[in-house]
């Protein structure tokens, strides 16, 4: 599992630039999945969640901006991908939207591979998502952090799971061990945050 290839989304109009960014993450070690436009890109995004986004600014139709500031409406967790921003302008008017609708790096074309495969690797590294492989909770534990997460009480818990108010404190405390918090509502933040439960709109 440790061995397992980081899954990378490339979205790119251009069919050079594309293989060539394919081509270059693979042979870094990388998954690759390869979309046109942000259309697709976004439909991709709607059947699987990769461990780094790489877009390029500028898209026909849905621009990479757009991407970027749809990709958290598609679930939970998903604001947590890192998105890095391909461009071959370097305006501060781009940059500045970039940073304020959450973008992690910009990188302005020519692209330097070297530093791009760098910037991808320290990304992920520094990503909650990467750790979601590391956290496993059971159905139970999800049921409990999801109504935790909107707000109810173990006593509301309890009646809407049919269990004791013991049986949902004992569940809420595994959860709050296995994702290394102190407190309920850090186990529903964070848990929701990594997608692992639905409930913090």
């Amino acid at each position: 599992m440790a061995n397992t290839p980081k899954c990378i989304l490339c979205i790119e109009d251009d069919p050079d630039t594309r293989e060539l960014l394919v081509e270059e993450l693979e042979e870094a070690g990388f998954a690759v999945t390869a979309a046109a436009d942000g259309v697709n890109g976004l439909e991709v995004l709607k059947r699987s969640r990769p461990d780094l986004i790489l877009c390029d600014i500028d898209l026909p139709g849905v621009s990479g901006l757009d991407v970027l500031q749809s990709v958290p409406e598609l679930g939970f967790g998903m604001r947590a991908i890192p998105f890095v921003l391909l461009t071959a302008h370097g305006q501060r008017e781009n940059q500045l939207a970039a940073r304020r609708l959450g973008c992690d790096e910009y990188i302005v074309k020519p692209i330097d591979f070297e530093l791009l495969v760098e910037v991808i690797h320290n990304r992920i590294a520094r990503s909650p998502v990467s750790m979601r492989s590391d956290i496993h909770l059971t159905e139970r534990e999800r049921e409990a952090l999801t109504w935790s997460a909107r707000g109810k009480s173990s006593a509301d818990m309890a009646a809407l799971m049919r269990v004791s108010e013991r049986t949902v404190n004992f569940h809420i405390d595994n959860a709050i061990r296995k994702l290394g918090v102190a407190t309920r509502i850090q186990a529903a933040v964070k848990a929701s945050l990594l997608g692992l439960v639905n409930g913090l709109d």
